[in-house]
């Protein structure tokens, strides 16, 4: 067992410097595979295969800023989805707020929207494809050859909001010759949890004509525990006190009349599943159909109270649970043709639905607003809201395969997002409400539908100079068109309980322009690259989630909705410079890579609020510069021994003042104001992102009998966020720096593994996010205001885990 001992260390220990083999070529996939690599060269690092470049690379070949990830790091590290990713991914910030969302996910720290305890599920400012299929969703990481990530824009070749850049999970296609099957089970027990966590997940491969067809399938199931206990929600909404012995805090005998407690509400059911038909005739035409489906249900977020009415660190004071349903459908069909071994062509259709449906305590909002439902002392309120966002998309692209000095992509675009919100907030049993023309105490309606449809033509072009020389250029042209809808109603005040039964208000707009790609780079010996972009990136704009505002609007008016000018927002821009090196070292017992970057970005969509109902928008305003490194490293030293680890710094800060931007309360919680607005400064730091973060793991692989048993120790550091733009001046904070460490011990033969591991081994306790600012705490006329609330990192996790494959 000593030389695949040798080869599976080098497997286990990438993180970021390795992908993994390519098991099978697609038509725009030139095929590199083990059996091609000489004897002598290294058979692991020839043998990376990436394909961020549309082609199949070496990753020691590939001349831009890409990482990739492993299927055998993601099984090792237990990466579950997207939200784990960041730990091995330098250059990458992701804040997880739980299994309601796939988190708030910041590249390069190109983000100036502040943090929030929701996460979101849906994010414009960079790309999650799904083999060829752009979806903004965190599908469980199962059957992947590898998961990449590329860092900067990346316009040219996939657009759809690849800003700052995009991630692209790359499964395991059907295989037409052999029957397969592999089988993995996790069970674990987490700190502050009254349950056990469990997992599993299989996936069978059968061919059904030899060489011609065959089914992939993969499933699995997750249940999460949860840590997060809600010891205050009210019995008997409207009726019961949600804080029966006032603003002090909470005693045993408020809870009969009024109060009971749920544990671990924070807790994840998912169900995944993932289907592929692959038809071909031969190698040279395929036809690979996927479906996949996966739905999470939670029923509270992975957030605290910061100590209101006397919770603890991992308790929530919400006066309602606040459950969450997610679901997705992916159905996507792409052929793959070899057309006489001049060009490959790669046409995909796709069309993709994402629903939510939520609730949560609304009491807070209402109060901040200053109504006055607060002088009823049973006072509390809750929200009821429905999300979809159906997406239609194709693109077919040409990629040249003649050979020669010159190669070529070439290819067209066409997506269509739509979009549609119901939504609603109840305020029951409360005395201004009528019941019988209002019996479901409905305080504010609303409905939004919009449409945003974008178009695309792109190409590039690289010219080999030299053997060691290549410079490539392209370019890509958008137009987006986009329309908004809706109306809203406040049912208390006597309006209509449907905002269907009101006119519509509405607004299009659209643009157009160029993005374009230089890139370059010298190979100064098969170990040793120098690379170099210079690229320029932009996010579509479109419509902001607010029902516009009624024409006969008054000054003053107790509404929610949108004017003219706050429906819709415009694009912004980014123009970046990225340079690097790839390197392998000491007879490539170390590869190495490093890279710095500058990235102007202008006309910057940023968070603000309506003038009517102060609810949450996009708008366009000022320009910001991110500058930084980024490098990683995998040693060594002997073939049982690799050490590796990453490391980023990333300085984003606003280049230019932005008026009135930020929303505050003048004293923190003085509710005898109404709010003030402050500008965001020149030299404010962009909120979302670390400036320094790292990651140092160790892995020790020894035979025994017929086995191997691996070690791993990782340690991952995760430096300051702060939480808004102008967080000094705007009551927000710098969330403090951690660092967390994981291990595992494993025995793995040829079929099987069995593993223990630990996440989180020492249980530090961490605030990863916070929702609104240190502004809106305090006593609001005698109530205590739970509106400011703390995310939480996940507590210790112990556990064994299994593994077997045919």
């Amino acid at each position: 067992m000593k030389n695949s001992a040798k080869l599976r260390l080098g497997l286990l220990s990438a993180t970021i410097l390795t992908g993994c083999l390519a098991a099978q070529a697609s038509a725009q996939d030139v095929a590199l595979t083990p059996t091609a690599v000489s004897p002598t060269s290294d058979p692991l690092m020839d043998a990376i295969i990436v394909t961020g470049t549309r082609r199949s690379t070496t990753i020691q070949d590939t001349p831009i800023n890409i990482t990739a990830v492993s299927a055998e790091e993601l099984a090792q590290q237990r990466i579950d989805d997207v939200r784990d990713i960041a730990d091995f991914t330098p250059g990458m910030t992701i804040l997880d707020t739980g299994s309601g969302s796939s988190g708030n996910i910041v590249l390069r720290g190109l983000n100036a929207s502040g943090v929030n305890d929701s996460g979101t599920s849906y994010d414009d400012a960079l790309g999650i494809y799904m083999g060829e299929v752009p979806l903004y969703y965190d599908f469980k990481l199962i059957d992947l050859e590898r998961v990449e990530t590329l860092l900067g824009p990346q316009g040219t070749l996939y657009g759809l909001g690849t800003l700052a850049g995009a991630i692209r999970y790359i499964p395991n296609r059907p295989n037409t010759n052999k029957v397969e099957a592999a089988g993995h089970l996790r069970a674990y027990t987490m700190s502050h949890s009254d349950d056990v966590g469990y997992q599993g997940d299989a996936m069978v491969n059968v061919p059904i004509v030899q060489d011609h067809i065959a089914f992939r399938s993969a499933t699995g199931y997750y249940f999460d525990a949860g840590f997060i206990d809600y010891p205050l929600l009210v019995q008997q909404p409207g009726i019961s006190l949600p804080q029966p012995g006032g603003t002090d805090g909470v005693e045993p005998g408020d809870y009969a009349d009024n109060l009971y407690g749920r544990k671990d509400l924070n807790f994840e059911r998912t169900f995944t599943t993932r289907n592929q038909l692959l038809m071909q005739t031969s190698e040279d035409l395929k036809l690979i159909l996927t479906y996949a489906y996966q739905k999470t249900k939670t029923d509270g977020a992975q957030s605290n109270g910061a100590g209101v009415l006397g919770t603890g660190r991992y308790e929530n004071a919400s006066r309602y649970a606040e459950p969450i349903s997610r679901n997705a459908h992916l159905a996507s069909a792409e052929v793959n043709a070899n057309i006489a071994d001049i060009v490959d062509v790669v046409a995909t259709g796709a069309y993709t639905e994402v629903s939510v449906a939520s609730q949560s305590d609304v009491t807070d909002l209402l109060l901040d607003l200053d109504y006055g439902y607060e002088s009823y002392p049973a006072f509390s309120g809750y929200t009821d809201g429905d999300t979809k966002r159906k997406q239609v998309n194709g693109e077919i692209r040409f990629v040249s395969r003649h050979g020669g000095p010159f190669n070529w992509v070439l290819g067209g675009f066409y997506n269509e997002n739509k979009y549609q919100s119901d939504y609603a907030e109840f305020i029951p049993n409360h005395p201004w409400v009528d019941p019988e023309t209002n019996p479901e105490a409905r305080e504010y309606v609303s409905y939004v539908t919009s449409k945003v449809t974008e178009k695309a033509i792109f190409g590039e072009g690289t010219l080999e100079i030299t053997p060691q020389w290549q410079v490539t250029a392209g370019a890509r042209y958008f137009d987006y068109d986009s329309e908004i809808s809706g109306a809203a109603a406040l049912p208390v005040l006597g309006d209509p309980l449907s905002p269907y039964d009101l006119p519509a208000n509405g607004g299009e707009a659209g643009q157009d322009g160029w993005v374009w790609k230089f890139n370059t780079s010298y190979e100064f010996s098969p170990d040793f690259m120098l690379y170099g972009t210079y690229s320029k990136g932009y996010r579509i704009g479109g419509p902001n989630r607010v029902a516009p505002c009624p024409a006969d609007i008054e000054p003053g008016q107790q509404i929610i909705c949108a004017l003219p000018e706050e429906l819709q927002y415009g694009p912004d821009k980014t123009k970046n410079i990225d340079v690097g090196i790839r390197s392998q070292l000491f007879d490539r017992k170390l590869s190495f890579n490093f890279n710095v970057f500058l990235i102007k970005w202008n006309g910057i969509q940023v968070n603000s609020a309506t003038l009517y109902g102060a609810t949450g928008i996009t708008v366009n305003g000022g320009s910001a510069e991110s500058k930084g490194f980024e490098t990683s490293f995998q040693l060594r030293p002997t073939p049982e021994l690799s050490i590796q680890g990453t490391y980023s710094y990333t300085d984003a800060k606003l280049t230019e003042d932005v008026p009135g931007i930020l929303t505050i309360r003048e004293t923190p919680g003085d509710y005898s104001n109404r709010f003030v607005q402050l500008d965001a400064l020149d030299g404010d730091r962009l909120p979302g992102s670390t400036k320094n973060s790292g990651s140092l793991g160790v892995t020790y692989t020894t035979p025994v009998r017929d086995g191997d048993i691996v070690a791993n120790w990782t340690a991952v550091y995760r430096g300051k966020v702060a939480s808004r733009l102008g967080w000094e001046r705007a009551y927000g904070e710098l969330l403090p720096s951690f660092v967390t460490h994981r291990a595992s011990l494993t025995y793995e033969m040829e079929n099987y593994s069995v593993s223990l591991f630990a996440n989180n081994i020492f249980d530090k306790y961490a605030v990863v996010s916070v929702a609104n600012d240190r502004s809106r705490i305090g006593v609001n006329d005698g109530v205590a205001v739970r509106y400011y609330r703390q995310v939480v990192m996940n507590p210790r996790s112990v556990g064994l885990e299994g593994r077997v494959k045919f």
